[in-house]
């Protein structure tokens, strides 16, 4: 995916615009006979959502593939009920009628973290890991960037520690490990930070983790936060190299925190990899309050892990399902044999994150067209009986999660009743999910968006009761209206 051959810049020049996203296919529909298994890891980031903002407030339309619908709807904080005992989440299911498609189901999938006392969490041992090359030093970047750290250190306790290292034409240890009674010290380092030169991730990388290691906290929280606009090459290794080191250091229990800013030369598709390999959220910060958002309003979410390795596993019940989609996560899907293999990554939950996942189901009986469904001649396309008669089941889940200081999973196992509910009678987080998916779907022009408009996005989001804080919901019906008007 990308390059590994060596950039010998001497200098920085900003190009006109050399953002760059991964090329993303939209999951198609399957049938539950030849693919009776649907496996994939959560993901909690929410970047796409934020750096889509970023471009229609600035009057740009976003590439498609810079659409990201699982990252649009976990945006959003629902109104999941809180777990209860020693589980670390609680799980909510539910199914209606699909708003866009008169002739298929939706089921939604919910996970609510469990809240975290800031006086019970562990220790944190964090290492800013901040990009000052020559791409840096625009308003939205660097500067924003010292604003966002800042408010990061205050909302630190005197058990906790920081350490600032600085990547560009070579990487330097700008404050060694100090603990956030001295708050004053860690900013005035902050502070002194400039921007110049070319970009030696890779260096700056290994020295971070090596500063990590120095100061690690045995049961506590050490963490990278990556800082960057993702413009940066590897010095004298490759990509793969990297991705290696940070997999390595996330089994030694460090994780890696992302943090992309700015534009022009914004690398999402570099970004998400990194974190994703690293056990850690990938965050795109555009302006000062969507910093406030992710380390004051979910800090503990940001940076405490309660739960790692999340997967879910999805079987549906053919009598009642002709085929399944699930929506976004096309970067999280796993093979059905890696949902029980406890070596194999998948996404972590932080404490008082929400998870939303959705399917768009075809029912037994729908007329709805399936593209890529064949009549056979040997065999029937449809079976008409299943082996087995469990009533009304329209699906079961499974979830395995270990405990952040844990390597052996453990299984959850729930099933969901089919139901004839329609979507207006549906709860408020199913409407709100949908609401935004219809949304994702417009901007991504998916295939799948059926009869879906900018003026249903905003019924369904408006017709709900859903607390949504710090007026993200009026922010995303302006969102849509721009969106619509620079459609036209």
């Amino acid at each position: 995916m990308y390059s590994d051959s060596v950039l010998w810049d001497i200098g920085y020049e900003e190009p006109e615009s050399s953002e760059s996203y991964a090329p993303l296919i939209e999951n198609e529909y399957l049938s539950p006979f030849s693919e009776p298994l649907s496996t994939f890891s959560i993901d909690v980031d929410n970047a796409s959502y934020s750096n889509a903002r970023r471009m229609v407030e600035g009057g740009e339309k976003p590439h498609k593939d810079a659409i990201r619908i699982e990252e649009f709807i976990n945006y959003f904080d629902y109104d999941y009920v809180a777990p209860k005992g020693n589980v670390p989440f609680n799980i909510y299911m539910e199914t209606a009628s699909c708003p866009w498609n008169k002739n298929t189901q939706i089921v939604a999938i919910g996970l609510q973290g469990k809240e975290a006392e800031r006086s019970t969490l562990p220790a944190s041992n964090l290492v800013f890991l901040i990009d000052v090359s020559g791409s840096m030093e625009e308003e939205n970047k660097l500067p924003l960037v010292k604003k966002t750290l800042k408010l990061l250190v205050d909302q630190m306790g005197p058990k906790d520690r920081i350490s600032v290292v600085t990547y560009a034409g070579a990487a330097g240890l700008a404050l060694p490990s100090t603990a956030c009674s001295e708050k004053q010290a860690i900013k005035s380092a902050i502070d002194n930070l400039d921007a110049g030169g070319s970009t030696a991730g890779g260096e700056g990388l290994e020295l971070a983790y090596k500063i990590a290691g120095e100061n690690y906290v045995k049961n506590g929280n050490n963490r990278i936060i990556l800082v960057t606009d993702g413009d940066f090459n590897v010095g004298l290794h490759s990509d793969e190299d990297m991705e290696t080191l940070i997999e390595q250091k996330r089994k030694e229990k460090v994780f890696l925190t992302v943090c992309g800013f700015g534009m022009g030369n914004y690398k999402d598709s570099k970004m998400e990899i990194l974190a994703d390999k690293g056990n850690g959220n990938y965050y795109y910060i555009d302006n000062f309050k969507e910093s406030k958002k992710v380390f004051v309003t979910d800090l503990t979410g940001t940076l405490f892990t309660i739960a790692k390795d999340v997967k879910i596993q999805v079987e549906f019940n053919p009598k009642f399902v002709k085929a399944y989609r699930l929506i976004g996560y096309e970067n999280r899907k796993m093979p059905p044999q890696d949902f029980d293999d406890d070596t194999k990554d998948a996404g972590e939950l932080g404490a008082g994150h929400t998870v939303t996942a959705l399917y768009e189901i075809i029912p037994v009986g729908s007329t709805q067209n399936i593209e890529g469904f064949f009549d056979l001649k040997y065999q029937e396309t449809e079976r008409k009986t299943t082996l087995k008669d469990y009533g009304n089941e329209l699906l079961t889940a499974k979830l395995r999660y270990k405990n952040p200081d844990q390597d052996v999973s453990k299984l959850l196992v729930q099933t969901l009743v089919n139901s004839n509910q329609s979507y207006e009678k549906a709860s408020d987080n199913l409407r709100f999910a949908c609401g935004v998916t219809a949304y994702a779907m417009l901007l991504r022009d998916s295939k799948f968006k059926g009869d879906a408009t900018y003026t249903l996005a905003k019924q369904l989001l408006q017709s709900t009761k859903l607390n949504v804080a710090n007026g993200y919901r009026e922010e995303l019906l302006n969102l849509i209206t721009k969106t619509e008007q620079l459609s036209q």
